[in-house]
């Protein structure tokens, strides 16, 4: 029996427990929440703040792990390849690779310096040096946001100068280093993608690509709402991607991992490489490739973390539409009731309600506001399309406002 340390509580790590307690490991979660659910499946916690590189290490040195992973959890994706590191366990890849694809202004300019397609972009540590730059400066709208946080918080699109102290001021607010990123906006031709896609011994196995929706109504318009497989970027673009990424893993001597990857397909037609993060999605994105599917991305990474031989990787086509609704409230209130329209009911193969009648939902202003999900499989692209373009007709989350 290996001993496996995850980092983190989120509900997203309960599928990873289960898996590798399938495998016949011992599962560890730590934290400095107690109370985060994932803790109440595994074997053993440890209350340590997963961003304390040395307590960590500490711990797992303690503990004589074998494996340590930070699934679908961004705060601890560098402890862990830290941690791996000064242990020799298995890693996605070096240290400094991790490092880079984990800050928004270093992966920045290893793209470019790779000549890889990149927004033009420029990281600020100083508001006031920031705003100066841009004083008189014609090239809006921009995204500001934090170098090193995920979940959308602290993303703002700024279509003015006048807008864009409020939007620095936010992003520091949720960056750990106090360093943000000013970037050019790339508008969307189709739907932007976030999906998962795996690695074994550098070489891209799996690619997978979707179409991320957005909710322009709730009160961060950056935080996605939907998405749906297969994606609608041109199959031209998919496979210059599909290169570009294998690229990118080569040039970074990454190994064996999953990854949760965001690209975009611009209105000229070009392809860009947003985010690359060694770890799994959140919003259940490698639950809902093992639905479309039938490949599992979450029990390989198990296997990979522990340095095990992996179950054939074969990514099968997709069986049929697949879509996830992210369940929220665009306003702070008591939770008390979630409504599904019976004429979607035959879609839908899976709810998973988060919250009970007469607790407290937060607005939705980041990926962690949300209450649950719906799975939902269509024959046809046409009446998926047709779903999702008015979700808010066929599910509703009742909230009183507070």
């Amino acid at each position: 029996m290996k001993k496996l340390l995850l980092l983190g509580g989120l509900r997203y790590l309960i599928p990873v427990i289960e898996a590798a307690k399938q495998l016949g490991h011992y599962v560890i979660t730590c934290d400095y929440i107690p109370e985060n659910i994932a803790h109440n499946y595994s074997d053993e916690y440890h209350n340590v703040s997963i961003t304390d590189k040395e307590q960590v290490l500490s711990l797992a040195k303690k503990l004589n792990i074998d494996g340590i992973m930070s699934f679908a959890v961004d705060p601890g994706v560098v402890t862990a390849a830290y941690v791996a590191e000064k242990m020799n366990l298995p890693s996605p890849g070096p240290l400094k690779s991790i490092e880079i694809l984990q800050n928004k202004a270093l992966f920045r300019e290893f793209l470019k310096s790779h000549n890889f397609n990149v927004p033009f972009s420029k990281s600020y540590s100083d508001r006031i040096h920031a705003l100066k730059d841009f004083e008189g400066n014609n090239d809006y709208p921009v995204i500001v946001k934090p170098v090193d946080a995920a979940g959308s918080k602290g993303v703002n699109k700024v279509k003015s100068f006048e807008e864009l102290n409020l939007a620095i001021l936010n992003a520091l607010k949720f960056s750990p280093s106090k360093t943000f990123i000013i970037e050019e906006f790339l508008e969307s031709k189709v739907f932007s993608s976030d999906s998962d896609s795996f690695s074994i011994n550098g070489e891209l196995v799996a690619v997978t690509f979707s179409a991320q929706r957005f909710d322009t109504k709730s009160p961060n318009p950056f935080t996605p709402s939907a998405y749906s497989w297969p994606s609608n970027i041109s199959e031209n673009n998919q496979a210059y991607l599909k290169t570009e990424l294998q690229r990118l893993i080569t040039l970074l001597d990454l190994k064996s991992s999953v990854y949760n990857i965001e690209v975009r397909e611009t209105l000229e037609q070009k392809a860009y490489i947003m985010e690359v993060s060694p770890r799994g999605g959140g919003n259940r994105l490698s639950e809902m490739i093992r639905y479309a599917t039938g490949t599992d991305f979450i029990r390989c990474a198990v296997q990979s973390a522990l340095g095990e031989d992996f179950d054939d990787i074969k990514l099968n086509n997709f069986k049929g539409f697949w879509a996830e609704i992210i369940l929220y409230s665009n306003s702070t209130g008591i939770f008390e009731k979630f409504v599904i329209d019976d004429k979607i009911r035959k879609a839908v193969v899976e709810t998973d309600l988060w919250v009970k009648q007469g607790e407290i939902v937060n607005a939705f202003n980041a990926a962690n506001d949300a209450i649950g999900t719906v799975v939902l499989q269509f024959d046809n692209k046409e009446t998926m399309e047709k779903v999702l373009k008015h979700y808010s007709r066929y599910f509703k989350v009742v909230v009183n406002i507070k």
